[in-house]
């Protein structure tokens, strides 16, 4: 899973970014302090993990992964080149959602690039960035595709220039290309292959003050505005305090569970946003252990067995016969393998059978 982060200059997003990934990329309280894009691979905290291990004393534990991609901050006219201009929209679009971070409190000693708080204003002025990239893209694809589409050479080509018109009328319209429902599976496979920026899914970073944390930004009207506006996208939003995740994010997790329970939080940042990441890409989980590793696979939701062991290795799949499965929790209150056996807890499931998160599963193939 790979995430952008994006956003207006001075709105929290490299510092979020450092505290998330602990990569140390610089931040400073002036646009454009990050001039390249910055990579960071986080492990993707799952208790169950460490549950696992331990029942099967693995000499290796690995977690799932989250990339974050930390885009130098955009300014109105960004796709024209203004600011940092448009070389950083690229990085986006090998993005699989784009988490965008919204200033959501007051601090007269940090400045807003347009004078003022307004986060309603400043997703405005991102998306439109976005919408005029995207129509950029669609004119240039347009220009190749039209020849062979008037010709009546190819059904396929007329088909994706009346495809393309279609996305062009809608982004020209001010809306982002993931609203477009093209009409059926192929024309909408289409529109996925063009790794539009506004056809990504996206989830909204409220970025409060430390007062603001405890409740979940209940009392902010700047968040209850975001909130209101992702409700209607369909987006997910979830509050952060870039500048307490930059506090713990040197804590051991001991230290960082007392640090936020003495604040009132039971979750970090990077917790929240990974569960938003999980649900509107939906995806989710399985787990396999052993005495070697113990390890999660991130699948999406509604997988099958046999994608689900392709995950693991491409044998697996072309070579699936069947799959031992129990959920962890079952199996760690039967205290061995060889007890949930006996008992009858782990079950032989065939090719249709669709993964659920949480299982532990064992794959049998032949190939």
């Amino acid at each position: 899973m790979k995430l952008g982060i994006v956003g207006l200059p001075n709105v929290g997003k490299s510092t979020l970014f450092n505290s998330l990934t602990k990569a140390g990329a610089e931040s400073a309280n002036y646009p454009f302090c990050t001039i390249d894009p910055n990579v960071g691979i986080v492990p993707v905290p799952d208790e169950r993990l460490k549950l696992l291990a331990e029942f099967s004393h693995s000499k290796k534990v690995t977690p799932a992964t989250v990339e974050f991609v930390d885009i130098a901050g955009l300014v109105k006219g960004a796709s024209k080149g203004e600011g940092l201009g448009n070389q950083f929209l690229a990085n986006i679009r090998e993005c699989d959602a784009i988490v965008h971070v919204v200033r959501c409190f007051e601090d007269e000693n940090i400045i807003h690039v347009d004078g003022s708080v307004d986060p309603l204003r400043d997703i405005e002025t991102i998306v439109l960035e976005l919408v005029f990239a995207d129509l950029e893209v669609l004119e240039r694809r347009i220009g190749k595709t039209a020849k062979t589409a008037k010709a009546g050479a190819s059904k396929d080509a007329k088909k994706e220039y009346d495809w393309l018109l279609v996305l062009k009328k809608h982004l020209e319209n001010g809306e982002q290309a993931i609203t477009v429902d093209l009409g059926d599976d192929e024309a909408n496979a289409f529109k996925r292959s063009l790794c539009l920026l506004t056809d990504k899914p996206v989830i909204y970073a409220a970025n409060v003050s430390e007062d603001d944390l405890a409740n979940d930004g209940a009392d902010n009207p700047h968040v209850q505005k975001v909130r209101q506006m992702a409700a209607d996208q369909n987006a997910e939003v979830f509050v952060i305090s870039a500048a307490i995740e930059q506090e713990i994010a040197e804590l051991d997790d001991e230290e960082k569970a007392e640090f936020l329970a003495d604040l009132g939080v039971d979750k970090s940042g990077l917790d929240k946003l990974i569960a938003a990441s999980y649900r509107i890409l939906g995806l989710m989980s399985f787990l396999t252990t052993g005495e070697d590793e113990t390890r999660a696979w991130t699948i999406p939701v509604n997988c099958k067995a046999p994608k689900a062991a392709g995950k693991i290795h491409t044998d697996f799949e072309r070579g699936f016969i069947k799959a031992e499965v129990i959920n962890y929790n079952m199996l760690l209150m039967a205290g061995s393998y060889a007890a949930a056996r006996e008992k009858g807890l782990i079950r032989i499931e065939g090719k249709e059978y669709v993964v659920q998160d949480g299982d532990v599963i064992l794959f049998r193939f032949n190939v």
